[in-house]
């Protein structure tokens, strides 16, 4: 089996150049692997500095800067790997990162997106286990883990992960489409999520696999947030409804504990009841309405 890790440049040359290095050293000895290079556009030196790379390296090398999602659909046409390994340029590793998700992607009957756990470089506080739905429906890393988890099965399932380290077969990519390229810096490894769902896919984290973040390195990150994020919602509005219920329901019990039908919220909240009230339904679909309506104030 081998591996090919995608890796979407532009600028940060420091922070490519502490990944490259740590990647390095931190891979199982044994491992078929390639790494794949896509530079999108750099003008701070990182293109003279893949130059001196070693011919290990494949380097792809775009005219202008195309974006984090169509650098990566570049990369992974190239993959020979029967997996795809996704990460950011602004990552530090440490020997034993890789295996858990490799675990655990071998471990379900269904492998979908694979995810990790990923601290903050600068803090080493956690910054992603995991992605959840808020209560208005807007995607956010959950940054819990279980109490116990020396004992923990080692995974648990989520409804998406960050693209910043994610894995999965290369097949299933190609069967999905890669990324959208329609997203522009943001939201696309979402929707590669979703899509792996709703092909019957299941998406996890692996919990014991852990690598270092220096989030939101690149630059312009943020600039599309708002247009991402109506993209998305359109095109997912029903199964984000769902993902964002147990959100909206413990809000609910937070803010009015005694409204009536709480009782059935608490139930649906709790875990008893599997399907969502009235209640929990139409506050989830207000909720959405109401960012959509903003978005179309904000975009005409």
């Amino acid at each position: 089996m081998t591996v090919s890790f995608i890796i979407p440049l532009y600028n940060c040359l420091a922070h490519t150049r502490e990944a490259l290095r740590t990647l390095a050293s931190s891979l199982p000895a044994a491992l078929a692997h390639e790494i794949i290079l896509v530079d999108d556009g750099s003008t701070d030196g990182t293109r003279e500095w893949l130059q001196t790379l070693s011919p290990s390296h494949r380097v792809v090398l775009n005219d202008r800067n195309l974006g984090y999602a169509a650098a990566n659909n570049r990369g992974a046409a190239l993959a020979r790997g029967e997996l795809l390994v996704l990460l950011n340029n602004d990552l530090l590793f440490a020997p034993g990162w890789l295996e858990p998700m490799l675990a655990v992607h071998h471990r379900l009957p269904h492998p979908g997106v694979i995810g990790n756990v990923q601290r903050n470089a600068a803090s080493g506080l956690l910054d992603h286990t995991g992605i959840v739905f808020d209560r208005k429906g807007k995607p956010a890393h959950d940054t819990s883990l279980p109490l116990h988890l020396a004992i923990h099965p080692g995974h648990r399932p989520a409804a998406a992960v960050t693209g910043a380290c994610a894995l999965l077969s290369t097949a299933l990519w190609r069967e999905l489409g890669g990324f959208d390229e329609g997203y522009r810096n943001g939201g696309e490894d979402i929707d590669l999520c979703l899509r792996a769902r709703a092909a019957g896919r299941s998406n996890a984290v692996a919990l014991r696999s852990t690598v270092l973040h220096h989030v939101s390195a690149s630059p312009g990150r943020r600039q599309h947030d708002e247009a991402n994020s109506r993209r998305l919602t359109l095109r997912w509005r029903r199964e984000i409804a769902a993902l964002s219920a147990r959100a909206w329901s413990q809000h609910h019990l937070e803010t009015a504990p005694g409204h009536v039908g709480s009782l059935g919220v608490l139930a649906y909240w709790a875990g008893w009841s599997k399907t969502p009230p009235a209640l929990v339904r139409e506050g989830v679909d207000h909720a959405l309405a109401q960012e959509i309506a903003r978005w179309e104030r904000l975009f005409g």
